[in-house]
């Protein structure tokens, strides 16, 4: 079962520990590239950057689930695009607020939001990003 499976608003945990799975995974792909880009200068440096991004990663990937979900409740408008808007803007600030920088915080607010807002629409309209071309 994926996460388009399970209807919006209903079984927030569910929703929330794939989003989360899924960011943690993005992390872990993330600072593999970020440790052969910048190389450590010791093994625990290493582990403490993997930690440090992937953790973020996937709190943002909490973040995301619970407050879409959360606000798909609260709204009652489960298929709702804003609900992804706002799941996306309160993981960006999220990030904002880990890097110390609102004009981070901000951008990825707006970002993520938007990011969120498409990927809904995507999914409701049947947009096709990747994949053969239709003819």
């Amino acid at each position: 079962m994926g996460y388009w499976d399970i209807p919006d608003g209903t079984d927030c945990v569910q929703k929330t520990w794939f989003t989360t799975k899924l960011a943690t995974a993005l992390g872990l792909v993330g600072s593999a590239y970020h440790l052969v880009a910048y190389q450590p200068e010791t093994a625990l440096e290493a582990v403490q950057r993997i930690g440090g991004n992937t953790a973020t990663m996937a709190t943002m990937g909490a973040i995301f689930g619970m407050t879409t979900c959360l606000a798909a409740q609260a709204r009652d408008a489960p298929d709702e695009p804003v609900n992804y808007f706002i799941g996306g803007c309160a993981s960006g600030i999220f990030l904002g607020a880990r890097t110390h920088s609102p004009v981070t915080g901000t951008s990825a607010c707006v970002l993520l939001g938007t990011l969120g807002f498409l990927s809904k629409v995507a999914k409701q309209e049947g947009w096709v990003i990747l994949g053969p071309p239709k003819l």
